[in-house]
């Protein structure tokens, strides 16, 4: 299996509607990061919708595709979580949560309809969202005494290392984020430069 070194994600949340025999499906998508945060996406839109009669959502996080979810939230099973993940797959996205609302309108859709709506409702919010390419990064702990920070963060600017926690006393800790596709010469070029050690966060 090749390795990925980029992924597309959504730059911003987007929302879109689907209407179909008086039912309105309401889509919204959003770039995320866990499931803490997904949880309090999908909370928030639950009571800002309480009269809906569903909500249902689905995901994926990480460029390994492992990890997703998808929830028809009491409609017929298949009908609407996983119409949803399949878009969100299509687009060829990750790091994606997409929730669909549906305002009952009275008229039953049947399995196939209901597939059709939500398919749509996420294929509008996806389409109506802006998307970003990021890096696929490996996350470092480098450790120098204090006397040797500058050659650190030298080697930090020149390899387009994210610093993302330090602590800076006479043993420093800095916690960077390297793009995966440099890992290899950014590991070269710190074992040339002996007065820094580094560890993988694994």
């Amino acid at each position: 299996m090749s390795t990925i070194y980029q992924y597309t994600t959504l730059a911003a949340p987007a929302q879109a509607e689907f209407k179909d025999k008086g039912s309105r499906f309401l889509a919204f998508a959003y770039p995320v990061q866990d499931e803490s945060e997904i949880r309090q996406y999908v909370q928030t839109l639950r009571e800002q919708h309480h009269k809906a009669r569903h909500c249902c959502f689905a995901w994926r996080l990480g460029v390994d595709g492992n990890r997703y979810r998808a929830n028809d939230d009491g409609e017929p099973a298949g009908s609407a979580g996983r119409p949803i993940l399949g878009q969100i797959d299509s687009a060829n996205i990750t790091d994606v949560l997409v929730i669909v609302i549906r305002y009952f309108g009275g008229t039953l859709l049947g399995v196939p309809g209901l597939i059709h709506a939500y398919k749509s409702a996420t294929a509008a919010a996806i389409e109506a969202a802006d998307k970003i390419c990021l890096d696929v990064c490996q996350q470092l702990w480098l450790y120098c005494d204090y006397a040797h920070l500058s050659e650190a963060m030298r080697w930090c600017r020149q390899q387009q290392a994210q610093i993302i926690q330090q602590d800076l006393q006479q043993q420093c800790c800095l916690s960077v984020r390297l793009p995966l596709a440099q890992l290899e010469s950014g590991l070269s070029s710190l074992r040339k430069l002996r007065m820094i050690d580094v560890k993988l966060d694994n």
